[in-house]
């Protein structure tokens, strides 16, 4: 699918064959034809940003700078608390933006798409954008991890552990792919003059550093939290096991301790008390003498 977007007051509208802003998404076989028969895209960079292993980088092309960068994947319920990371291509002419990705990832509603006033801003505003969606991600992540760690302190089954185990998962990639994006907005600063960015330009890439920077730390931070109390958590499960396993055994030997008083008085021999009018009620009173003797037992034991 491909659309394409003209800068007009400050915002980004959806425009015919002038639209300077070309976003492909998914892009079938004569889609990427054209973009490489018209804008000369190499074919493997193409491939590359469409390729969520694919590791962000930056190229210099005769006609144009290629920027491929990694960005969240659109979280769904089928992803089963795995967040996973995919790539983005950005092609950065004088005068247009090819924006290639394998899902739609906005359509510049956003605020930050703001008071754009060339392709430079809206490229630059692209990589703020997808540091914001990165920090989103984590606070969602956060909010399950807490949620979780509420149902593993009363479960007695692996299920929830193991989503914690896959959100971890999913906090490496996103520390991982945030890490090297860093790396390549570095270049971007120091390649800035060759790039064309005016000194606002710059600023505003000074300020990009920066936010990767806390993104990076803050998914380190829950990574590190994650971690450290996986194996905690691992023994909260283990131990409301056994606690269930000891409450069991006591319920079974409360049981069996009258049971074994009637049972005694239940055989087919000559017992005592076989012909007293009470019998019945005696047996039940030893019954119980013999739950409470065994009660007071295990609480001076201290095993309750």
């Amino acid at each position: 699918m491909l659309k394409r977007f003209a800068l007009s007051g400050g915002r980004l509208e959806e425009a015919d064959d002038e639209g300077k802003v070309i976003v492909v998404v998914n892009p079938d076989e004569s889609e990427k034809k054209y973009l490489i028969a018209e804008y000369q895209v190499d074919e493997h960079t193409l491939n590359s940003a469409l390729d969520p292993d694919e590791l962000a980088r930056i190229e210099f092309e005769p006609r144009h700078m290629a920027f491929i960068f990694k960005r969240p994947k659109n979280y769904s319920s089928e992803d089963n608390f795995l967040f996973k990371v995919m790539s983005t291509g950005m092609f950065l002419y004088k005068d247009v933006l090819i924006i290639v990705m394998a899902d739609e990832m906005f359509m510049f509603q956003d605020k930050i798409f703001m008071g754009s006033k060339t392709i430079q801003d809206v490229f630059l505003r692209i990589i703020y954008r997808s540091i914001y969606h990165f920090l989103d991600h984590l606070k969602a992540i956060n909010m399950i991890s807490d949620s979780l760690e509420q149902k593993v302190n009363t479960s007695m089954e692996n299920r929830y552990l193991l989503n914690m185990f896959t959100l971890q998962k999913g906090l490496v990639y996103y520390q991982n792919a945030v890490n090297i994006n860093g790396y390549v907005i570095d270049k971007l600063k120091a390649n800035a003059k060759k790039i064309g960015f005016t000194t606002d330009n710059q600023e505003f890439l000074e300020d990009i550093i920066i936010e990767n920077s806390q993104c990076y730390k803050q998914a380190e931070i829950y990574s590190n939290i994650l971690a450290s109390l996986m194996d905690a958590r691992a023994s909260i499960v283990s131990n409301n096991l056994n606690v269930l396993m000891k409450t069991l055994n006591i319920i079974t030997i409360a049981i069996m301790v009258p049971t074994f008083v009637v049972s005694a008085f239940s055989m087919n021999v000559d017992i005592p008390l076989q012909g007293h009018p009470f019998a019945f009620w005696i047996v039940m009173g030893l019954a119980m003498v013999m739950l409470m003797v065994f009660i007071l037992f295990w609480k001076y034991k201290k095993w309750w």
